[in-house]
């Protein structure tokens, strides 16, 4: 697979970024591992937190709440810096996944799709900081209201599930954190230092990436997988399941392109449905057919050419903004 990149960390440690986001957090970046179902295990988001950013454990691929408790263990033992637990709303009971974690001492819950209130009640009950991942000002509201401590917002450039509207994050983000108190994070489209700098100067208090983290080595994801990132476009992503309100950007592949088709003719719902079941999904991030299954990807893929090691990643984007805040600075007169 591509990895152009070097194994090893930067010499140096870059500054760290303060701002909201990394307070609560108490990390260094304000650089959020996304949630990756099936992709982001305690390989990963230990690596991302020991790099200084915020790493995350997907629920989504474990069995069940003794998977859980397994996997943060695991994790535990791979680092000793902060890292959250990501539950999707809606497509499996997370009540007990949720109390296994809260149980398990994680004191960072974030939380995808559906109605977030009950959960952000429980969280607060033992102190649990939440970050909600929302599309656009409407969802953030809600979600504060909700006693959300952070939100991310995620523009149409993301890869997997975004809003129903075309809003790109360069224009959601700063309409985002208008319309809210809390601390926002920018998602969509991001994937070095620049991406992270334009997130902060559009008012965001850091950024969630997905894609980026996926083409890294500790992702559990097939080779192949995480080599047609480092190889693809951005025209090589495409939006799926538009027609079931739910649309999600995925590799451009025969069987996405079957999935567009079907939604095309009209196809009902159900058979939609048994289209982009989890199986298909898995056959290509954990089996690595990728002609034969849908694989998440944001456009960011563009940004993308080497299949790195996590912490890297984190360092080198810190780096980048940093050097990025000496040049703009360099452009005002003093």
């Amino acid at each position: 697979m591509p990895d152009t990149a070097p194994a090893s960390p930067l010499s140096t440690a870059p500054p760290a970024i303060e701002t909201r986001v990394t307070r609560l957090l108490g990390i260094r970046y304000p650089i959020v591992q996304g949630g990756l179902a099936r992709v982001a295990f305690a390989d990963l988001a230990a690596a991302v937190s020991n790099a200084g950013g915020l790493g995350q454990i997907a629920v989504a691929g474990l069995d069940g709440p003794e998977g859980l408790r397994a996997e943060i263990r695991r994790c535990r033992s791979l680092t000793d810096k902060p890292f959250a637990v990501n539950f999707p709303i809606g497509r499996t009971d997370i009540w007990p996944l949720l109390d296994a974690a809260l149980d398990e001492g994680v004191r960072i819950i974030a939380l995808t799709a559906g109605n977030p209130a009950p959960y952000l009640k429980r969280c607060g009950e033992v102190g649990a900081k939440t970050l909600v991942l929302t599309a656009g000002p409407e969802l953030a509201r809600k979600a504060e209201a909700g006693g959300a401590d952070m939100v991310a917002t995620v523009g149409f450039e993301g890869g997997g599930h975004i809003g129903r509207t075309d809003e790109t994050t360069m224009v959601m983000v700063p309409r985002t954190v208008a319309a809210v108190k809390i601390p926002v994070l920018a998602s969509g489209g991001i994937a070095n230092g620049a991406g992270l700098l334009a997130a902060l100067a559009l008012g965001a208090e850091g950024v969630e990436m997905g894609t980026r983290f996926v083409a890294t080595r500790e992702a559990h994801a097939h080779d192949a997988y995480k080599a047609a990132l480092a190889a693809a476009q951005p025209a090589d992503t495409v939006l799926i399941k538009r027609s079931l309100g739910m649309p999600g950007r995925v590799l451009n592949s025969p069987y996405a392109q079957r999935i567009l088709a079907a939604e095309h003719d009209g196809t009902p719902r159900e058979a939609l449905v048994a289209m982009i079941r989890g199986e298909m999904n898995a056959l290509g991030t954990d089996g690595g057919d990728l002609e034969n299954s849908y694989v998440w990807a944001g456009q960011c893929v563009g940004l993308i050419d080497a299949v790195e090691p996590a912490g890297h990643v984190v360092r080198r984007m810190a780096a980048e903004a940093a050097e990025g805040m000496r040049r703009l600075r360099a452009l005002v007169p003093a």
